[in-house]
């Protein structure tokens, strides 16, 4: 990443109500160990398929801050995209995600508040049946116009 040139995120002065974005994205093994590993969460109902099937589940699921982490990657990368935060999160996973799963996200901004410099925007994520594995609202702050496009803190930004 560092030394390559990446344009900040959209402005929110060219937001508009009604853009979305769509990607889809899948969970593989090491997706999971990565994260499991990074947060020393041992969770059986995640990792150990002999717990997860005595369980409603059947077999180990994804944790659900996984799922947000595809969201949030979303927010950071493509809508509105690098220099965004998001400041607020209100989120539902009416069904689990299991392991080796694809979700289609679409990210859609429902609301620009330009005085207050946020964004809402609606989030659903389907899995390969078409059932919503996740849903709700983000607030967020798109990047903000960079002061100067010379400062050497912005050297891998312009």
């Amino acid at each position: 990443m560092l030394g390559k040139k990446r344009k900040l995120g959209k402005k929110i002065k060219d937001i508009k109500v009604g853009e979305t974005f769509t990607t889809s994205s899948s969970v593989e093994d090491r997706d999971l160990l990565m994260y499991l590993g990074l947060t020393d969460d041992s969770n059986p109902l995640y990792i150990q398929h002999d717990y997860a099937s005595q369980t409603p589940f059947k077999r180990p699921v994804v944790p659900t801050v996984m799922v947000f982490g595809m969201v949030s990657s979303i927010v950071s990368m493509h809508l509105p995209g690098p220099g965004s935060h998001i400041t607020h999160q209100d989120l539902s996973y009416p069904k689990p995600v299991y392991h080796y799963a694809e979700i289609r996200f679409n990210v859609e901004v429902v609301d620009v508040d330009r005085e207050e410099h946020n964004l809402s925007m609606q989030v659903v994520g389907y899995d390969e049946e078409g059932d919503v594995v996740i849903q709700g609202t983000l607030k967020v702050q798109p990047p903000y116009e960079p002061k100067s496009m010379n400062a050497s803190s912005l050297e891998n930004f312009y």
